[in-house]
């Protein structure tokens, strides 16, 4: 309430209340400003952290790579073949449960 004074309140419990909310949003606002100003000094910081992580990562080797890349490929194979193999039975399973119930004699 901008240029109230203490005769529009009712009572000093009115006029306490108005002076506490006041009192709060100016410190909300101030610590508002300081975590404002506190960021870049963040960011600097976080950006150091990451050069200095990143200083820290080793590349891997020829061998590593080859080794890594043909577990995964030989991973991708035995799942492709154990679901094809689960695809065929349920698909098998499914087509005689139809057939069962639709060619009843």
């Amino acid at each position: 309430m901008v240029g109230t004074t203490a005769d529009d309140f009712s009572s000093r419990k009115d006029l306490r209340q108005h002076m506490a909310k006041a009192i709060a949003l100016a410190d909300n606002n101030d610590d508002r400003f300081s975590r404002l100003k506190s960021r870049p000094r963040e960011l600097l910081d976080f950006l150091k952290d990451v050069r200095s992580e990143m200083r820290k990562v080793v590349a891997p080797t020829w061998t590593e790579v080859r080794a890594t890349t043909t577990i995964v490929i030989v991973t991708v194979f035995i799942f492709a073949a154990y679901f094809a193999l689960v695809d065929f039975v349920v698909g098998q399973g499914v087509t005689k449960f139809i057939y069962h119930f639709t060619h009843n004699q």
